[in-house]
């Protein structure tokens, strides 16, 4: 059902105060990580924070989970984060790690009507997996699923090195282009692994702030701390970089 707003709400579910969807511009960027700094800061800050992730694949023997991590940032079950049948056990896409231990893949409409959210959230975050373009569903890649969902906030995880520049614009790009493209403002740009003394990870954050205009924070204790604060400020807060 359509909110006055008009973003998606599964019917009969309370939606958070603020909805925080994180992406990245591709795997292994460090999504999980931040996310979860992230929820520990807003609950020192005394709000009421849930994560879910809609689906994870993973190789099972590469300890925990990103639904067991998220899940201790939050104080949720690992099984309430990322419900136990979206839970893939190979290293691929969910639809495509579905398909290799034969089961159905997830559809979009699916994962989007399996997020459900306490009452009285503060905030609400939801990480997806992979990269921004790759599939999270049979039928829908991290796009996708931004635009089912219309969240106040996108973060995009970058890292912060070599090649980061082009990542980010493709990836901002594919947000805001297309039919039933996000209206809202763009992504918060999160570099990843940035070192204030590393050279090209701070011209990485000019550039992309002062050429691109995008709103980019380095995910430096300061600088996560500032954006989880900004992000509480309600629903459309922008986050000014340090």
């Amino acid at each position: 059902m359509d909110r006055p707003d008009g973003s998606t709400q599964v019917a009969g579910r309370a939606r958070p105060t603020c909805l925080v969807v994180v992406v990245g511009t591709g795997t292994e960027v460090g999504k999980t990580w931040v996310s979860a700094h992230l929820v520990g800061e807003w609950r020192r800050r005394g709000a009421t924070v849930a994560v879910r992730k809609p689906a994870q694949s993973f190789r099972s023997d590469e300890g925990a989970t990103d639904a067991e991590v998220l899940g201790a940032s939050s104080g949720e079950a690992a099984d309430v984060v990322c419900p136990p049948h979206r839970w893939y056990p190979v290293p691929m896409a969910p639809p495509m790690a579905a398909a290799v231990l034969g089961l159905d893949p997830p559809t979009l409409a699916a994962l989007v009507a399996e997020l459900s959210w306490p009452a009285g959230v503060d905030v609400g975050l939801v990480e997806t997996a992979g990269g921004l373009r790759s599939p999270l569903a049979d039928d829908a890649d991290a796009v996708s699923l931004v635009r089912a969902l219309r969240p106040d906030r996108v973060l995009l995880v970058a890292d912060a090195g070599l090649g980061t520049v082009n990542a980010v614009r493709l990836c901002a790009g594919a947000l805001a282009a297309g039919p039933g493209a996000d209206t809202g403002p763009p992504p918060v740009v999160v570099l990843n692994r940035f070192d204030p003394s590393d050279d090209l990870h701070r011209r990485n954050l000019e550039w992309l702030g002062d050429r691109d205009g995008l709103v980019v924070t380095p995910a430096t204790p300061d600088g996560l701390a500032a954006l989880a604060r900004d992000l509480l400020g309600g629903p459309g807060a922008r986050s000014a970089a340090p």
